[in-house]
């Protein structure tokens, strides 16, 4: 959506405030989860009701924040508890769409021995 493939992506797992902008959630990020908000990396926040997240991102010329509300349906978020979970680029996607992310899975090949 948002972030190449090589981007980091955290959950935070426990509902926030979302009257929160831009300068809310870089603080949470700071402070709460104790990570860099400034490092590149999605992270993601869910409201109370679980048909709703925002996420901030900066793509290094400035602080990107997106809000989406499923109209029917809700995420599938993880069990709440204070902290952060990672998700893959492919969860995140599913997540996103409204899918369950956790069935999503990375596919995995082993490089080849020899080339023919």
């Amino acid at each position: 959506m948002l972030a190449p493939g090589g981007v980091r992506i955290f959950v935070a797992t426990k509902p926030v405030d979302f009257r929160k902008g831009h300068d809310g959630l870089t603080a949470l990020v700071k402070n709460e989860l104790r990570r860099d908000p400034f490092a590149g990396a999605v992270f993601v926040f869910r409201a109370k009701r679980p048909d709703r997240l925002k996420l901030i991102y900066w793509d290094g010329t400035g602080l990107v924040m997106a809000y989406k509300r499923l109209e029917e349906h809700v995420f599938a978020w993880p069990p709440i508890r204070d902290g952060v979970m990672r998700l893959s680029h492919a969860q995140f996607e599913a997540l996103f769409a409204g899918l369950d992310w956790r069935r999503v899975r990375a596919v995995t090949a082993r490089a080849p021995q020899a080339v023919a």
